[in-house]
């Protein structure tokens, strides 16, 4: 390739960090030991979600993750074929230096799943109602201080803040537990390291915009929102948005998913439409599957690019008319746009 056929630098394109990956394989996880555990709900809810964190110590995995990745847990005991169970993927919710400072210590938001058996396949019993529990998160959440667990990891070389935080401004969204790696990324941008830590020396506050969308469906299930508004409080550059779906909003108005609230507050928030519009803008999705669906179809409505990438059959067809279907296979996220769902 000669100087004329280079590809021009895009500096809009964000430059992500290196990232270590696959250090400890599911089938030779690391022994690893929780730390904590504690609840993370605002007030009582009907879920029941956790912030553990894991000592990963003296393994592969000690200092080797990066905000935003994540790692693998498998549980104890075998399935109902006798097999042992498969590795389970959970979101990193520590910054890269862990909950010590060391990366030592990495945490995760894990919910506990409960729910009424119902037919899955052809054969199982459609009377039988008994309660089903999630296998790992359950097992996770009931893990004490001191109990074993084995790890693998680390996962996950897209989902990354930039190698240099300060060239972007940020429009973060979530819902449920996919304020984990936010929870990171927030701790990363705007707390920093404690003063022991051997990242202290070269960080740096970042002083960009950063907007942050946190969806739930009732007010009790906001996840860390304690923490989330301290710093939208100290942190003039940081704005954080609960947004309820089955609860009145403050105005009386009717309870909204996260793009509704976006749509709505285009036209109010100061400088909401300048940041989707920037080129230097970066959006992070992390939550339910599903959500990219609507937020998608709105960037599309409002003519904002930069973000998604529309197959030429779909943008030939008025957006009002396009699908969930259509917008799961025809529109893909660009490099501008980290999504992040399961």
């Amino acid at each position: 390739m000669t100087a004329t056929d280079a590809v021009p630098y895009d500096p809009t394109e964000p430059a992500l960090p290196e990232a270590k990956m696959h250090l400890a394989m599911p089938n030779a996880p690391v022994a690893a030991k929780v730390h904590a555990s504690r609840l993370c709900m605002k007030g009582k809810s009907a879920s029941f979600i956790r912030h553990v964190e894991i000592d990963v110590s003296g393994t592969s995995l000690e200092g080797s993750f990066l905000a935003g990745q994540s790692f693998g847990v498998i549980p104890a005991g075998t399935d109902t074929h006798g097999k042992p169970h498969k590795v389970r993927l959970y979101s990193l919710a520590s910054p890269s230096w862990g909950e010590d400072g060391h990366g030592r210590v990495i945490a995760t938001t894990p919910k506990r799943v409960i729910a009424e058996r119902e037919p899955q396949k052809e054969g199982d019993d459609a009377e039988d109602h008994g309660l089903f529990l999630g296998v790992c998160s359950n097992w996770l959440c009931d893990r004490r201080p001191g109990d074993a667990i084995d790890v693998s990891g680390p996962n996950g070389k897209r989902f990354l803040l930039p190698s240099d935080p300060s060239k972007h401004d940020y429009l973060f969204l979530a819902t449920g537990t996919g304020v984990a790696p936010f929870r990171g990324f927030l701790m990363e941008l705007l707390l920093g390291p404690p003063a022991d830590s051997p990242a202290a020396a070269t960080w740096k506050r970042c002083e960009s915009r950063i907007e942050f969308v946190m969806g739930s469906p009732y007010t009790s299930d906001l996840l860390y929102d304690d923490l989330l508004r301290e710093l939208s409080d100290k942190h003039p550059n940081f704005r954080y948005h609960p947004v309820v779906s089955r609860e009145l909003r403050a105005d009386g108005g009717k309870g909204e998913y996260v793009h509704h609230y976006i749509d709505r507050q285009l036209e109010h928030l100061p400088g909401a439409m300048d940041l989707l519009h920037s080129p230097q803008t970066l959006m992070y999705m992390c939550g339910l599957a599903g959500m990219q669906v609507g937020v998608f179809q709105m960037l599309a409505r409002r003519g904002i690019g930069g973000f998604t990438k529309v197959a030429d059959e779909l943008a030939e067809k008025p957006v009002t008319t396009w699908s969930t279907e259509d917008i799961k296979r025809r529109v893909r996220p660009t490099h501008r746009c980290m999504l992040e769902v399961y």
